[in-house]
């Protein structure tokens, strides 16, 4: 028969048997129902990730500037004071011509952003006074883009005259390509808004010289086939 001190001995040993056996009975049950996490998968080659990082600190992306997606420049009405003809020329200032002298260059590219070589554009305006010469070419000649498609433009400020805004009108076209008619416009015209005709796409971007001259800028897009 065993000692009362056997017993409790016994009954202790039982019960810490049973606890040790119910904390690896409740872990084998945890690691059953608690998935475990998922870590992300470095991937070279073709295979696709099995995730994607994302920053959302990054930008959206300008369709309009990656490749092949670059935007045609608008086109615009030709207007009643066309003349075919004009001389070749990237100065189109006269002596003694009224108006404030500009400088306006730029590129031809394709849709690609690819310079267009060999361009020609052709440009005609009003004065400084809003009126055109109908009569000869001042204000009026053509020029082609040199091999990276950079063209050059000296000119005036051309004037108001009733119903339009300041503006330059401009034929461009790619060798083999379509003829984009189209119109340059100023900014800070009180008349852009009034004017239908005026888009501000087309506006340049103009720098004053300093010395009562100004500098501007325009990129223009075209189809080369």
């Amino acid at each position: 028969m065993k000692s009362s001190h056997q017993r409790v001995r016994l009954a202790i040993g039982t019960a810490a048997a049973a606890i040790v056996l119910g904390a690896s009975l409740a872990t084998s049950v945890l690691a059953q129902t608690v998935p475990a996490q998922t870590v992300p998968v470095q991937t070279t080659g073709d295979q696709p990730p099995s995730q994607t990082a994302i920053d959302p600190s990054a930008g959206a992306i300008d369709l309009s500037q990656t490749s092949g997606n670059l935007a045609l420049t608008v086109s615009e009405t030709e207007g009643p004071y066309y003349k075919a003809g004009s001389p070749e020329a990237t100065n189109l200032v006269d002596s003694g011509m009224q108006g404030q002298v500009i400088t306006i260059t730029g590129q031809v590219l394709d849709q690609n952003g690819n310079p267009v070589a060999n361009a020609w554009l052709d440009f005609w305006q009003a004065n400084a006074s809003g009126a055109y010469d109908n009569s000869g070419y001042t204000l009026r000649g053509h020029q082609y883009t040199d091999a990276n498609g950079y063209y050059t433009l000296t000119t005036v400020v051309p004037g108001l005259y009733p119903g339009r805004t300041e503006h330059i009108h401009v034929k461009v076209q790619a060798p083999n390509g379509n003829v984009l008619t189209t119109q340059l416009f100023f900014p800070g015209v009180t008349q852009n808004n009034r004017d239908s005709i005026y888009d501000p796409s087309l506006l340049l971007n103009v720098a004053d010289n300093g010395d009562g001259t100004l500098s501007a800028t325009y990129t223009f897009v075209v189809a080369t086939a």
